[in-house]
């Protein structure tokens, strides 16, 4: 049995009860999940706890895109723009499937941010900057080739574009694989698990006083060292060690939209100018296309943040002036997300004019805290703050010995391919496998960029399985192979973060969500009363992303 399956949890808690680690990690997002791969594969003895479910807070709300940072240029922020650009490759060449690429079209318009010298030159520079090779290297296009791309983009103002690489994922899926990873090269992970205080040895942190929220009980877990990836709630947990000065956290809110692709029939990613100045992605994907993002100062409740009125008309307008074909409309949405970028606060700047770099904290009793970045540079905020344990280990322990990091070499769990090419043709078999079965491309697509090469697992699972429903059968196995292997417990685990149905397949939530939660009631022993409340929650879930904050219809 998997150390991830949600059967063997007691297991896995005595575990943390009864191991004194070198490093705990608080915090399951795509941050903490990188620290942990990174200290496991150096050979510090590690823990990963989450509050939630793993990404369920901002590691599973963002643009699902591991990109460079163009308009990072544009502020003239050259190394962030080549750190995150490096990054990109060494991502997809870890998991291809997971992160292929992606190539974005910049429409050049009449008035536009991007003039074309411009554009060629900044396109250009972040090439080398990111170190692109030639295949993926920009390409400027005149006004009849950039409509020829999209012609759902506005002739009349249209004046050429620019073609550039970059690399598309699902954060939520992202992150399970990495903490799949750290577990194969040794930590001890586990979700549903708040740090409610710290353990201190001598005024120096050692660990944390825990809370099993599935089991309601209490332990502790001690460790040398104590990094918080908490994201959002970096700075609670900064106030209950009674570190939290200087430099604080500011939170700006993300949304994206979600409409079927018949609505939105885009022929290829785009990225696009909105009057204010911004600009905004739009981004096919399998069923539908999804269009975002805002960038707002937050001030909400961090553990419930909802699509509004004024987000949803600022990304209608968005879409519809730079695609006026489309006339999408309210009632044209299906889902949405929406979530917080914990950022670190610079007097004076908007919400989109703050840096994402990174930053480090460490206070007088030891605990190491980190906030800032991008979902593309999780490896390198990984790899800076774990140096900083392992140089403090080597002075304590100096007989230990500890290799340097190695991440950027170490394939994900269903990611061993060669590259690119070899992720096509396991794609194309896996077609022809599921004709048979009477399946069509989209299930092929969403196993493959879903899971990779643990499609095969999936669909031994699927051969296992008496269900006439070809549908039904393949969401219990999908369903089994999770709780086995990825630590699923209910159904937003399930529907939101493993498979991210909720946002990209709304419909199958509705039409499969029963048949799910009578498989997990007979799997974990719910009564009916626990079916029924987890179905209730997912049907929360659902209203929230799908039913609007004071929107008028």
């Amino acid at each position: 049995m998997s150390k991830l399956s949600a059967l063997e949890r007691k297991h896995s808690v005595e575990q943390l009860k009864n191991t004194e680690y070198d490093l705990l990690v608080i915090g399951g997002g795509i941050t903490g999940a990188g620290i942990a791969l990174d200290a496991a594969s150096r050979g510090l003895k590690t823990a990963l706890v989450e509050r939630d479910d793993f990404a369920s807070g901002t590691s599973s709300r963002s643009t699902k895109l591991i990109h460079g940072g163009l308009r990072y240029l544009k502020q003239f922020e050259i190394a962030l723009v080549r750190e995150v650009g490096r990054e990109r490759a060494i991502v997809h060449k870890n998991a291809p499937h997971l992160v292929p690429s992606e190539r974005m079209l910049l429409p050049l318009i009449k008035d536009g941010t991007f003039g074309k010298f411009t554009t060629s030159v900044g396109l250009m520079v972040y090439d080398v900057l990111a170190g692109v090779e030639s295949a993926d290297q920009r390409k400027m296009l005149s006004k009849e080739e950039a409509f020829e791309k999209e012609p759902l983009l506005d002739e009349s103002v249209l004046e050429g574009g620019g073609i550039y690489a970059e690399y598309r994922t699902d954060d939520a899926r992202l992150t399970i694989e990495v903490i799949k990873t750290a577990i194969q090269h040794g930590a001890d992970c586990l979700n549903y698990v708040s740090a409610i205080d710290f353990i201190y040895d001598n005024g120096k942190v050692a660990g944390v006083k825990a809370m099993d929220h599935l089991a309601e009980k209490d332990f502790e877990i001690k460790a040398k060292y104590v990094t918080s990836a908490a994201g959002p709630w970096v700075d609670e947990l900064r106030d209950k060690n009674h570190s939290l000065s200087g430099k604080r956290l500011h939170l700006t809110k993300g949304v994206h939209i979600v409409v079927p692709k018949s609505k939105f029939p885009l022929r290829q990613a785009i990225y696009f100018d909105v009057p204010d100045g911004r600009m905004i992605f739009a981004i096919p994907r399998g069923l539908i296309t999804y269009i975002g993002t805002t960038d707002t100062d937050y001030t909400g409740d961090k553990n419930r943040i909802l699509t509004n009125t004024q987000d949803i008309n600022y990304l209608l307008d968005a879409a519809n002036s730079a695609f006026p074909s489309i006339n999408l409309k309210i009632k044209d949405i299906v889902s949405s997300w929406a979530g917080v970028r914990p950022l670190i606060h610079e007097e004076g700047k908007s919400a989109s004019e703050i840096s994402r770099k990174d930053e480090i904290f460490e206070s007088e009793t030891g605990l190491l805290s980190i906030a800032g970045g991008k979902l593309t540079g999780f490896r390198k905020m990984a790899e800076k703050i774990v140096d900083v344990v392992v140089k403090k280990f080597k002075m304590s322990h100096p007989e230990t010995s500890l290799s340097s990091c190695t991440t950027h070499k170490i394939a994900l769990t269903g990611g061993v391919f060669s590259g690119a090419k070899e992720v096509k043709v396991f794609k194309c078999s896996l077609e022809k496998r599921l004709q048979q079965y009477g399946f069509d491309e989209y299930v092929a697509f969403y196993l493959v960029s879903n899971y990779g090469k643990q499609a095969d697992s999936i669909l031994a699972i699927y051969d296992s399985l008496e269900d006439h429903n070809i549908y039904e059968r393949f969401i219990k196995a999908e369903c089994e192979f999770d709780i086995q292997n990825e630590m699923v417990y209910n159904l937003r685990d399930f529907f939101i973060r493993r498979t991210g149905r909720l946002y990209f397949d709304i419909d199958s939530v509705k039409y499969l969500q029963d048949t799910v939660a009578d498989y997990m009631a007979n799997k974990f022993g719910w009564s009916e009363a626990v079916k029924n409340k987890e179905l209730d929650l997912l049907q929360q879930e659902i209203l929230d992303v799908s039913k609007f904050e004071n929107v008028q219809s």
